[in-house]
Order: C-alpha cells, then structure tokens, then sequence
C-alpha cells in the first residue's frame, strides 16, 4: 500500500487530496495546527503541529515510517500573510519572514527530513504553488515571493535528486478559506471547490510526467 505525507490536510485542497488518496487505497499521514480539525478528516493518521516545528516534521516522517515508508510528500501548508494583502510599500517585515519560514523554509526541511525515505521508494514530491509566484499581482508581493522561492527549490531539488519526480504544481484559483483571506468581503463563490482538483492532482501522481512546474489544468486538459 502506498504512503503518503499532506501537509495542511484538514482543509481546502489539502483535506480533498488526503480523501482522494485514501478513496484510492493509499495510507495517509496529515498534519494541520488545531487537532479537532485534523480528528474530523475521515481516513487519515493525523498528526497535529505546525510545520515549522522540526519535532513535528520528525513525527511526520515517524509516521510515515511506522507505516511502511513513503512514496509522496505534498507540502500543501501555507499561510497568506496580512488580510488585506498589503503593498511591498507597507508590508511588515517581520510577518514577511513568518510568510517565508512557512511558505518556503519548512517544505525544504519538511523534504530534507523525509528524504531518506522517498529516495528508498523513488518517490514524488508535490510542492503547491500559485500563479502569484509567476505573475506579478498588486498586493500579492509577499505570499507570490515566497511561492516563487518554492517554485525555484523545486526546479533545483529536480537536479539534485534525478531519482525523484519534484512538482511544483499550481491548483488554479480554488474557494478555500486562504482565497477568501485574500479577498476580503468579496464573493468568491464563482471559484471551483477543492475536490474539482484533485483528479488532476492524482493523474499527475500516478505518471510519469517529468519534474517541473505544473498547472492543474492543463493535466486535465492534456
């Protein structure tokens, strides 16, 4: 049986990707902050922390391990930053650096700690990104930065790691709580689900497209 990791799995697409897997018959080890949420994710051996606890991050590799090893990481956890986005004029710096230490720092350590398992495996990274990390968005400098960051980690670990398949792959816009973050007061109802991604997400884990960026979309459409 497959093993994978889902970062920030109790909602929005991480919860809806965990449940895809499960429903094809892979064992799933999630993590999100508050364990009442990660308890109502029906399937999941979950782990409660925050991902940029290195003692977390071990436990979720543990996990992993107690289940036979791993085959997929997805570094799904990620935080917007500031609601309403700010300006780079305006943005605090410190929650800057918050931004970058979940957004880019933990998913690098998060590999790094579950490496020796995925090379055992020949295993798949997912690192999720945004269209912010590729398309200058006014207010978005902050969270787009830090996903551009991830974007370029991917590309690299890509070369480092040729045994692996690393995806940085981009969902679209989605009406998750994140989204609705970043716009305030505003309908978002027009957005897709969640659950409208993930059979994209889950052809894209069963092939073998090579590493590299990736939209959601155009694996569907392809």
């Amino acid at each position: 049986m497959p093993v994978a990791i889902v970062t920030g799995g109790s909602r929005g697409l991480g919860r809806a990707l965990a449940g895809g897997l499960v429903a094809l018959g892979w064992s799933v080890v999630a993590d999100a902050r508050t364990a009442s949420d990660l308890a109502a994710v029906p399937g999941v051996v979950g782990v409660p922390g925050d991902v940029t606890d290195p003692a977390h991050r071990r436990a979720l590799v543990e996990a992993a391990r107690r289940l036979g090893g791993l085959d997929l990481l997805v570094n799904n956890a990620s935080v917007l930053g500031p609601s309403p986005q700010p300006r780079l004029a305006d943005y605090p710096l410190d929650v800057l650096r918050t931004v970058y230490e979940v957004n880019v720092v933990a998913p690098l350590a998060m590999i790094r700690d579950a490496l020796p398992l995925l090379r055992e495996r020949g295993g798949r990274i997912v690192n999720v990104t945004s269209d912010a990390s590729v398309k200058a968005y006014d207010g978005w400098g902050g969270y787009g930065s830090s996903k551009a960051a991830l974007d370029h980690l991917s590309a690299v670990l890509a070369v480092e790691e040729p045994g692996l398949r690393v995806w940085a792959v981009d969902p679209g816009d989605m009406r998750t709580r994140m989204h609705q973050e970043a716009f305030p007061g505003e309908d978002i109802s027009d957005r897709p689900e969640p659950e409208t991604v993930v059979p994209g997400l889950l052809a894209l884990i069963g092939s073998d497209r090579p590493s590299g960026r990736v939209r959601v979309a155009e694996v569907v459409a392809s």
